[in-house]
């Protein structure tokens, strides 16, 4: 069997962690043929090619697979399709943006957020915020795939695979780049962070939000926010962590004064120890959390904070 999987790749360079997530998954399938494409890509297929499990990059450098439109890209993945059994990519916001339409385009199944691989035909996603696993078999002569890639270990590094240059695919010409807006930060990118700090609701306030950020900055740590904290404005959308947010599995996860709405708990359960702050003891966080403290986040956070040194 022959798998595919599309880098992720950002500002040209590689998303390493989530890509070798990926790559441990798509290996779990067949040989892994890595596709990197984007404006100036050499760089990142270079580094992927030194993944444990790739056997082949291939190298597709066009302006218009630049800032990952959807449209493009998914045509130059079918382009690609007839070679390979299995066209695989990361369930970042790119991949579940991106596969969908590769699915349409063949007119097959698409199997997201697969997070357990049975066998060839045969695998397992979250349902129900994460409360239950569905096993979904698809006998499509091709299967589309994206991977919750913490549900998986990151492959290592290894000799690097032949890197292979070919051309881009028509351009449908269906949507095109106006701007980026992006916010600027030295913190770790959430979903690949090792620590991750969150707040909630009961922080009460954006301006006292930013004592989450001054925790996370002590830890090294990624921010991240439940929707709640997310609706009341305390802070932006790409910190939300959930079900309709980000899916993380660090370390260690902080969650201040979030009350732990299953919604929540989808996106971070997985989190290697989880450790909750909250003054409502009845708090359904504490029913996951590793270690619970029953305390004021006012109080708490700047005694740790002062511990931390």
């Amino acid at each position: 069997m022959k798998v595919l999987l599309l880098a992720q790749i950002n500002n040209g360079a590689l998303a390493l962690d989530s890509t070798a997530k990926a790559v441990s998954a798509a290996g779990k399938l067949g040989d892994v043929t890595l596709l990197c494409a984007g404006e100036q890509v050499a760089d990142a297929a270079a580094e992927g090619a030194k993944i444990s499990g790739v056997a082949k990059v291939l190298v597709v450098e066009d302006p218009q697979y630049g800032h990952s439109l959807a449209e493009p890209v998914s045509a130059l993945i079918v382009s690609l399709a007839g070679d390979y059994d299995f066209l695989t990519a990361s369930a970042t916001t790119e991949g579940k943006n991106i596969m969908p339409r590769v699915a349409a385009l063949l007119d097959v199944m698409i199997l997201s957020d697969v997070s357990g691989i049975v066998d060839g035909e045969t695998f397992e996603r979250p349902i129900y915020a994460g409360n239950a696993i569905q096993t979904v078999r698809s006998q499509d002569p091709k299967r589309v795939i994206t991977f919750r890639t913490s549900a998986f270990p990151a492959a290592g590094l290894g000799a690097a695979a032949p890197v292979e240059t070919v051309a881009p695919a028509q351009d449908p010409a269906l949507s095109e780049w106006i701007e980026d807006k992006i916010d600027q930060s030295d913190r770790p990118e959430l979903t690949s962070a090792g620590v991750v700090v969150s707040g909630g609701r009961g922080v009460g306030s954006k301006e006292d939000f930013g004592l989450v950020e001054k925790l996370a900055d002590k830890l090294g740590a990624a921010v991240g926010a439940s929707r709640a904290a997310v609706d009341s404005g305390y802070a932006p959308n790409d910190w939300q962590v959930g079900q309709t947010g980000k899916v993380v599995a660090p370390e260690l996860y902080l969650a201040l004064g979030i009350s732990g709405a299953i919604q929540h708990l989808a996106g971070m359960k997985d989190s290697k120890i989880i450790v909750a702050i909250n003054k409502d003891q009845d708090a359904p966080i504490f029913q996951v959390a590793d270690y619970g403290l029953v305390e004021d986040l006012f109080t708490a956070v700047p005694a740790l904070m002062e511990k931390l040194g």
